[in-house]
């Protein structure tokens, strides 16, 4: 931990925490940290830091490795996540929270682990700012933004429907020949691009398996099994059909609701 004077142009209440994990996976419930940093920023103009690779008690998968470059013989002798739980904890305390893509993912998975570890890590009170939504808000996305980026020319005709979709074509494949590790074969292209865990039910892994069991892994009754939801509160995966859902969620709660559960298949 160390503490050196910061010039930034923040105004500070209390201390801004920045912080990054490197993990097991993508999936919040059941991935596991294999390092942590955190970078704080106090009030008065100073910083302290907070780094730690973290045996993750479970095998890192190569997909992981080929990542962020940790192998399970790089974590083996480091601590479990339990085992710094308070000592993060108290480092965290009274800070306001700060990340790119925290909000989906980093945070999440940070309280996943201390709930394992019986360490209260609540969030109530802490502001939290996720750079990533600041960039995705200031800057232009959109499919005009690509093609110049991309192809170097304007979108003319944005909007018509055939413009975009040959706009689309031409910058998929300025991105093939911009980036090398793009593979050209269509299902290797998917895999790299919008990978699924294999724990997933649906497309956006709000039904995860747990065993042979269906987890829903949001909203109220997070990590509770689907057939006790039906069991207890068929109102919520009504809402959830009702709801703005992906089809792919919607087509599990709809078996479940008419009494259909799906069985895991074999591997």
């Amino acid at each position: 931990m160390t503490s050196t004077p910061a010039q930034h142009p923040l105004s500070l209440r209390k201390p801004l925490a920045f912080f990054d994990l490197e993990t097991t996976g993508i999936n919040t419930r059941h991935d596991r940290i294999v390092e942590i940093a955190v970078l704080k920023y106090l009030p008065r103009g100073a910083t302290r830091s907070f780094e730690h690779r973290i045996n993750p008690e479970i095998p890192i998968p190569p997909e992981a490795t080929a990542v962020h470059g940790i192998q399970d013989a790089d974590v083996a002798l480091e601590p479990t996540f339990a085992q710094i739980a308070e000592r993060l904890a108290a480092f965290f305390e009274d800070c306001d929270l700060c990340g790119f893509n925290v909000r989906r993912y980093d945070l999440p998975l940070l309280q996943e682990e201390f709930r394992r570890s019986g360490i209260s890590f609540p969030v109530d009170g802490r502001h939290i700012i996720d750079v990533q939504t600041i960039y995705h808000q200031r800057e232009p996305r959109d499919l005009s933004a690509a093609l110049r980026f991309y192809c170097n020319r304007n979108h003319v005709g944005a909007h018509g429907a055939m413009a975009d979709v040959r706009a689309t074509a031409d910058i998929l494949f300025a991105q093939l020949q911009r980036y090398d590790d793009l593979p050209d074969d269509i299902s290797e292209l998917e895999a790299v691009v919008h990978p699924r865990d294999p724990s997933w039910l649906d497309d956006d892994g709000r039904l995860v398996w747990e065993g042979n069991n269906v987890i829903l892994s949001f909203g109220k009754h997070r990590g509770k099994k689907l057939q006790h939801i039906m069991q207890h509160d068929r109102d919520y995966l009504q809402w959830i059909l009702d709801g703005s859902f992906p089809e792919s969620t919607k087509a599990v709660i709809r078996d479940a609701l008419n009494g259909v559960f799906p069985e895991r298949p074999i591997p």
